[in-house]
């Protein structure tokens, strides 16, 4: 697996904050606020390590593509990229 479903659902995201379609879940909580879309992010990372103490890999996976896709939207929000977190991973390898 490569980074293209990330890239993919960046550009969905970004598509969606910008043309705000009714019934878009990210459209809803971006309208909601950036401070809002953070708390998301909290929230989901309680919820991901929660799932790796106490339920199955399954639950955990599940519990991760959720945080990856708020902090995804929050990134959006912040005007970063995918490519600038790839960069700094590949910055801190060395």
């Amino acid at each position: 697996m490569s980074n293209e479903i990330v890239d993919k659902l960046y550009k969905v995201i970004l598509d969606r904050i910008e043309k705000r379609p009714t019934g878009s879940y990210t459209a809803e909580i971006v309208n909601k606020g950036k401070a809002y879309v953070a708390r998301k992010v909290g929230e989901e990372s309680v919820e991901t390590i929660v799932a790796s103490l106490a339920e199955n890999k399954e639950r955990f996976i599940s519990e991760v593509a959720d945080l990856i896709y708020h902090l995804l939207v929050l990134m959006a929000l912040e005007g970063v990229t995918p490519d600038d977190i790839y960069r700094e991973l590949e910055r801190r390898r060395k």
